[in-house]
């Protein structure tokens, strides 16, 4: 099967270097705005990935998000997310770049080129079938994602992928692929750029969708969120004070009790059920 890499095509524009300010600025906001477009084809393949994964989460098991460079940080932004978020555990949607942690912050040469590495990190959190493994690249064609999902395969791990190319080589080792083809970037091969975006995007709707069908909002409400600062803390006042229709001093009073919106609600519910 043929195997086109879009996103490392000729830009749609040139001479950048002679654009003002305003036309760049106009010209990448045109370009990104075509990213959500080529998300909403992708729907059918990201719900038959969310599928697999609320199946395995429900059933004791873990997301792993595995990539290089952008693909990798980005993977990494959104695991870190889902714990303050829906105040899951830490180890319940684990992000893996190749290079190890100091590559989140400092690209490590030829650590994505590695056939090997990416089995072994997985190796680390004592990956199992109950698993799900979801390679992330834009490109398609990272040696440390692919050969990884490959090896999960033989293994009877679930895998599937994020990618910005269509029949890569990615796509082809993963059993759930996700492409998101948004084409060439602003800057040829940047894919950063709108492929980056694409991804960031399809990751939201990932943990969220997965997060809303095991229970952890409520209405439209972070319930479970962890209270780390005092916008939070404010935040989950307001919540319990629209829910329950009760003053922000009785809100605050259960708040500071339960240490969570949610045990707040149910306790002040069941209270009220009791007295009735």
């Amino acid at each position: 099967m043929d195997f086109i890499k879009t996103t490392e095509k000729e830009s749609n524009y040139n001479h950048l270097e002679k654009m003002s300010v305003q036309q760049l600025l106009t010209s990448i906001n045109k370009e990104d705005k075509t990213v959500p477009l080529a998300v909403e084809k992708a729907v059918p393949q990201i719900e038959s990935l969310i599928d697999q994964a609320v199946l395995k989460l429900k059933n004791g098991g873990r997301i792993f998000y595995l990539g290089a460079g952008t693909s990798g940080r980005l993977g990494i932004v959104d695991a870190s997310e889902c714990p303050p978020t829906f105040g899951v555990p830490h180890d319940l949607v684990i992000g893996l770049i190749a290079g190890g942690d100091i590559a989140i912050r400092e690209a490590v040469e030829f650590a994505e080129d590695s056939k090997t590495q990416g089995w072994k990190d997985l190796q680390k959190h004592n990956i199992t079938e109950n698993d799900i493994v979801i390679g992330i690249a834009a490109s398609g064609t990272t040696p440390y994602v692919i050969h990884a999902l490959k090896i999960c395969n033989d293994h009877k791990i679930t895998t599937g992928c994020i990618t910005c190319n269509k029949d890569s080589p990615l796509s082809q080792a993963a059993q759930f692929p996700i492409e998101v083809i948004v084409g060439p970037e602003f800057v040829t091969g940047s894919s950063r750029m709108k492929a980056g975006t694409a991804q960031k995007l399809v990751l939201n709707m990932i943990t969220t969708t997965v997060m809303i069908q095991l229970g952890k909002v409520k209405g439209n409400k972070m319930v479970d969120m962890q209270l780390s600062n005092n916008k939070l803390v404010d935040r989950g006042i307001k919540m319990i004070m629209s829910e329950l229709n009760i003053s922000r001093t009785e809100a605050q009073s259960l708040l500071e009790h339960y240490k969570n919106v949610r045990a707040s609600i149910e306790a002040y519910t069941n209270g009220n059920k009791e007295n009735k």
